[in-house]
């Protein structure tokens, strides 16, 4: 916990309305990538918006667990990097059952990871660039669409863009919310000027249970790189959030409970659960309560902000189904400018390392699939062999601290 101290008591309408913001952020700045991803591996459309209504619920238990337990501004979200990663990976074979496998699978390294601190290491020990460039690789494609998009019904995007690039110069946080909240208005005036039409039905929430089935192809090409994205563009930064602000985070529970909680709604078409980042910024800066032992309500008031958004999550889907073609995929690309641009800096920074950087990002936005395994894989492999082949030993110094340099004719 932070050793920070403060004698100012903020009203407590300060952090709950600081927790409300940060799910209502947190869900419609991204669920247009989850409910992409998942239907890019083969869910139904039905089966992806039991994915977001699982995942919802999934994050309303777990943050309440945590933040509550723990009295600390502890909150989760579902791996946005990771949805991403699933919208460029073909659909598996198996289907989406093998898609479901993975993420089961996915929930119980997460666990392992709590347990045996030794495999989070080895996370960790992946070069920041190799793995930021993986992460660029893999959202490029969703970063173009909007570019699609609007050459193929430029009046339906152009307002959603607009709003979008508005909102960006005056209030960034709400940049892509508003996006979305444009996107619903260009549906409405679409559903008021076509038969299209949305039953009643499909505003009730479901969980359409999948029975998991487990593949090599499934298990290398989904499982192992949505866990190294979850992990190191997830739950790594999040922790790190935190540390910012002065918490330190229980990272044995957090992995336990977000693990399970991956493994509990896989079945459901949850792909992955953990800590937040952008969420835990919101609930744990001074702006949410200037007391930071009392900044824990404002994540425990996310809690029950996903549970309701978890019951409105169908009709939201609902809505989606009669959106004009790529409308949900702009929004979804808008959402993902930001992450593309820092993992490109991230990744290009060290000049050592650039062009084992350029080579993953390349081959992870090729989007082939060798042997049934896409991409994200195949790009991780690529960069980390020639990261190693390419890397220079570092440089000796001599006593007086000077650089030792190799004689002509010396063999590396």
């Amino acid at each position: 916990m932070t050793s920070e101290t403060t004698t100012v008591r903020a009203p407590l309408s300060q952090p709950i309305t600081a927790g409300v913001v940060a799910a209502l952020v947190g869900f419609t700045s991204s669920f247009a990538v989850v409910l992409t991803g998942l239907r890019a591996v083969g869910a139904s459309a039905e089966e992806a918006a039991s994915g977001l209504f699982a995942l919802c619920l999934a994050m309303a238990i777990g943050i309440a667990l945590l933040a509550v337990r723990y009295r600390m501004p502890i909150t989760l979200a579902w791996s946005t990097p990771g949805a991403a990663l699933l919208a460029g990976t073909a659909t598996p074979d198996g289907g989406f059952p093998a898609a479901v496998g993975a993420f089961v699978l996915v929930g119980v390294m997460v666990v392992a990871t709590g347990l045996w601190p030794r495999l989070g290491a080895l996370v960790q020990a992946i070069p920041t660039p190799i793995a930021q460039a993986m992460l660029a690789g893999i959202v490029l494609p969703l970063c173009l669409e909007p570019v699609h998009a609007f050459a193929d019904e430029p009046l339906a995007i152009a307002p959603v863009v607009l709003v979008w690039l508005i909102l960006s110069r005056y209030a960034k946080r709400w940049a892509v919310p508003a996006a979305f909240a444009t996107a619903a208005v260009v549906i409405a005036v679409v559903m008021m000027t076509s038969d299209k039409s949305i039953s009643g039905d499909s505003l009730i929430p479901r969980l359409d249970l999948v029975a998991p089935q487990w593949s090599w192809q499934a298990c290398i090409g989904i499982a192992l790189p949505l866990y190294i994205v979850t992990m190191a563009s997830q739950n790594l930064p999040g922790t790190a959030v935190m540390s910012s602000f002065g918490y330190r985070i229980p990272w044995q529970p957090s992995m336990l409970v977000t693990g399970a909680l991956t493994s509990m709604v896989a079945p459901a078409g949850g792909h992955a659960v953990n800590l937040s980042a952008i969420s835990a910024a919101l609930a744990a800066a001074p702006a949410a309560e200037p007391n930071p032992r009392r900044r824990w309500i404002a994540a425990a008031t996310v809690s029950p902000a996903y549970l309701i958004l978890a019951f409105s999550s169908a009709a939201v889907v609902a809505l989606i189904t009669v959106a004009p073609a790529g409308l949900v995929e702009t929004v979804a690309g808008l959402a993902l400018l930001d992450t593309l641009a820092g993992s490109l800096a991230a990744s290009l920074r060290d000049e050592n390392s650039r062009t084992a950087a350029v080579l993953t990002f390349v081959v992870a936005a090729a989007g082939v699939t060798v042997a049934g395994i896409g991409s994200a894989f195949w790009a991780l492999i690529a960069g980390l062999v020639v990261y190693v082949a390419l890397r220079k030993p570092p440089e000796k110094t001599s006593p007086q601290g000077e650089p030792q340099t190799r004689a002509p004719g010396v063999a590396e």
